[in-house]
């Protein structure tokens, strides 16, 4: 396999790389691995539905999508 080195890297980069890294459980290289996988293979990111809307951060209260009675409108069929 090919090895690649990237040089000059600000360090708040290499933090945040790090920081990722140990987020999804890898290596800072693995994780570096999978950023270039994903950036240049298109993959999309592992999990279910569930996963990806467990992991949405609560943006309101659920009132705000209940259904109003008594505002329909004509539908011209």
């Amino acid at each position: 396999m090919a090895q690649l080195i990237v040089r000059n890297l600000e360090e708040a980069l290499v933090q945040r790389l790090k920081r990722r890294a140990g987020e999804h459980g890898r290596s800072t290289e693995a994780e570096h691995r999978e950023i270039l996988r994903a950036a240049l293979l298109g993959r999309r990111p592992r999990g279910t539905l569930k996963d990806l809307l467990l992991a949405m951060p609560p943006l309101g209260d659920d009132a705000l999508f209940a259904r109003v009675s008594g505002k329909s409108r004509a539908v011209k069929l």
